[in-house]
């Protein structure tokens, strides 16, 4: 079965996580309806249900155990929860932040390359590791 997701931090292409996509297909630049918050969560960030924010991302095609090889990585479904996002072209996977949101910078241009803050982030993630990064854990597979 083929899915839809989309992405909006690490997993991005050239980010330091983007390997984990090498077998899912491109469809392409997308920024969302202006309905989320897009917060700073250090090396990465954290995307938020409701709120004004429109969210510069990008869209993939993948098969389910694809799409499982990231859920470790967003700590699924501890840190992040996984839910359908409605849009025109049918429906599309996105990882929702559940962590805390208390004293979190809100990238208020919802890009998270884009914005200075996450920029900076992105270079220091890239160039140490992030306990977050796959390449500082054992090979991710799928659950169960």
């Amino acid at each position: 079965m083929e899915h839809r997701v989309f992405v909006s931090g690490t997993l991005l292409r050239g980010e330091v996580n983007h390997h984990l996509l090498s077998t899912a297909r491109f469809l392409g630049e997308h920024r969302t309806q202006a309905r989320f918050r897009l917060l700073l969560l250090g090396a990465y960030p954290g995307l938020i249900a409701g709120g004004d924010t429109a969210v510069q991302g990008e869209f993939y095609a993948l098969c389910s155990v694809g799409l499982c090889r990231l859920d470790p990585l967003e700590d699924y479904p501890r840190l992040y929860d996984r839910r359908l996002m409605p849009r025109a072209h049918g429906s599309a996977w996105v990882y929702l932040y559940r962590g805390p949101r208390r004293d979190r910078q809100r990238l208020v241009q919802g890009n998270w390359r884009g914005d200075s803050r996450g920029a900076r982030r992105a270079a220091v993630v890239r160039s140490r590791r992030d306990p977050k990064n796959p390449s500082h854990r054992r090979r991710l597979g799928c659950r169960g």
